[in-house]
């Protein structure tokens, strides 16, 4: 049964001044959506969800994009290709860590799919998929999913993001309690121009007793509430891991978007991660302002002209990107039920624990 994610009937804590989107989500930034397949049975809590930076052909219209590894601790597939010709050539996928195989190789399928000669007369293509380890509410090691769950995640893709423990965020946890998926965006304006930042996290990271919620200190009394339940835990190293994924249509080239993806983790530091040294820690930025054509005319073909935003015009968006990864992190806990998994471990959801 795949579950329905609940809503919160109170608001979440909400992160900075700057305005966010009409969804506060990364689908704000136009052309991006979200896909989630979730698989939610016994010791099966897991999933894939994918995003995709544009409803066209990714291998033929790449995006520019450009990752920043905070903390090396993954086991993710595609990252050396993206930081070397600075584009996407497929959609974003996230998923468990014994499953990046399976999805990597679904991607690979799905690409071929559209662009037969992929592989012969064209070159090979680039499959990126991020993991995060979800095995203690997952049976991770019986490697359910399949190239048929990423499928799904695409065929389901839209604007209106579910958040919590959906798609790849099923069986993750964050501070001790019930982690996932979530999404924010926000939006700054100058010179004349209007810029979107949105940011999709898989959070699966965090010790109860660092966490912090919009700059308020709520980790020793989530510590002391928990305490019982996860007496081992508590005063456990921080083992998990997060993967941010930040979008905006302004205009960057893949070293500004490095740039960019940076600044995600000031907001994953906010919420009290010290990147700990088994935390998989990995951000990736993209940009839809324009694509870059797989193939030229002819032989003299260049590259198209853009003109990109302003090394001195970055700032506002530094912030907007901290800010939205800062957001989607509180949206993850915020959104997340309590998931009973593996063995009848059991992860409660943050809203009960603390009764927000």
């Amino acid at each position: 049964m795949i579950p329905t994610p609940i809503e919160p009937a109170a608001a979440p804590p909400r992160v900075g001044r700057l305005p966010s989107g009409a969804r506060d989500a990364i689908t704000d930034v136009a052309g991006v959506t979200v896909g989630h397949c979730t698989l939610a049975h016994d010791g099966c809590q897991t999933g894939v969800t994918a995003v995709l930076p544009h409803g066209g052909n990714v291998y033929t219209d790449k995006v520019p994009a450009a990752a920043a590894v905070i903390n090396g601790f993954g086991k993710s597939i595609g990252l050396v290709q993206v930081e070397e010709l600075g584009v996407l050539e497929t959609p974003i996928a996230l998923t468990n860590t014994f499953s990046v195989g399976a999805v990597a190789q679904a991607q690979i399928r799905a690409a071929i799919a559209d662009n037969p000669e992929i592989g012969r007369a064209w070159p090979t293509v680039n499959p990126l998929v991020f993991e995060c380890n979800d095995g203690y509410l997952n049976d991770i090691q019986a490697m359910v999913v399949a190239g048929d769950h990423y499928a799904r995640a695409l065929t389901g893709a839209g604007v209106d993001v579910a958040q919590g423990a959906i798609g790849a965020g099923r069986g993750m946890s964050s501070f001790g309690v019930k982690g996932g998926i979530g999404t924010a965006s926000r939006v700054v304006e100058g010179g004349g121009r209007r810029y979107t930042v949105g940011a999709l996290v898989l959070s699966n990271f965090g010790t109860p007793e660092s966490l912090v919620l919009a700059g308020e200190h709520v980790g020793d009394r989530l510590s002391a509430t928990l305490a019982t339940s996860l007496a081992n835990e508590v005063a456990a190293p921080e083992k998990g891991s997060i993967i941010m994924i930040v979008a905006t249509d302004a205009p960057l080239d893949a070293r500004q978007l490095r740039r960019l993806s940076l600044r995600a983790g000031a907001g994953l530091a906010r919420t009290g991660s010290v990147f700990g040294h088994g935390s998989g820690d990995i951000a990736l930025a993209f940009s839809t302002a324009y694509t870059v054509p797989h193939a030229v005319p002819h032989q003299d073909a260049t590259m198209p002209a853009v003109a990109m935003l302003h090394e001195t015009r970055l700032d506002p968006l530094f912030r907007a990107a901290a800010d939205s990864v800062e957001q989607a992190i509180i949206h993850a806990l915020w959104h997340a039920e309590a998931v009973t998994g593996r063995d009848g471990h059991r992860r409660a959801s943050l809203r009960d624990v603390l009764a927000l």
